[in-house]
């Protein structure tokens, strides 16, 4: 089983790197970083780079795709190249997925029209603009395709997909060797639970100015 992961300019690594190291211990699994060249590919802060072993063309058909999240997925949503990498990965794809706001890059490919999806709440807006029903929830499942929320939402994603793969105890024995076992000391993860006045700022900030945000 062949997984892709996409990379582009201003990537959040988080979206990329968290389900990367669950999806890479699955039995048989070839996880693979892609960009338009091979090379090292800044992330949204520039102060890291993942090296992507392989071109979108050397890497025609895998079995999960993966898209994750950044500032410049909006500039990623208007790339012809990945786009149209994207439809053809797709057309064979077992799972086709993404955290944050990768899913608007999968919207801009046309792949989530009329679905079911999420991205990070501040980007509900520009994903339902393109047709898509956007969701709260943390993962949503509409078909094969799989979209998870805001950056750490990307772990939960990949257990349930090694769930859904290769079963329960391989999904718990991943979960219990990465020790995935969340105890964050505020309860602020969701505009639903984090104090007014913070969600507010964020609310009246300009998304595509963020460098943080997945």
């Amino acid at each position: 089983m062949q997984i892709a992961v996409l990379l582009y300019d201003r990537f959040t690594t988080l979206d990329a790197v968290g389900p990367y190291e669950l999806l890479a211990r699955l039995p048989g699994a070839e996880t693979v970083f892609v960009a338009k060249a091979a090379g090292p590919v800044r992330n949204d802060q520039g102060s890291l780079a993942l090296v992507a072993d392989k071109s979108l063309a050397e890497v025609p058909s895998p079995d999960i795709v993966l898209v994750p999240g950044g500032p410049d997925a909006r500039v990623a949503m208007h790339d012809q190249e990945t786009l149209d990498w994207l439809r053809a990965a797709d057309a064979t794809s077992t799972w086709t997925t993404s955290v944050c706001t990768g899913s608007l890059i999968l919207a801009a490919a046309g792949l989530l029209e009329d679905r079911r999806a999420t991205t990070h709440w501040l980007a509900f807006d520009e994903l339902r603009a393109q047709g898509v029903e956007p969701t709260s929830e943390r993962v949503v499942f509409d078909g094969k395709y799989v979209t998870a929320a805001g950056v750490s939402s990307g772990i939960d994603m990949a257990l349930h997909l090694l769930g859904r793969i290769a079963g329960d105890e391989v999904a718990q024995t991943i979960q219990l060797l990465t020790e995935y076992d969340p105890q964050p000391p505020y309860d602020a993860g969701s505009p639903e639970k984090a104090p007014a006045a913070i969600v507010a700022h964020w609310r009246g900030t300009d998304t595509r100015d963020l460098v943080k945000e997945g």
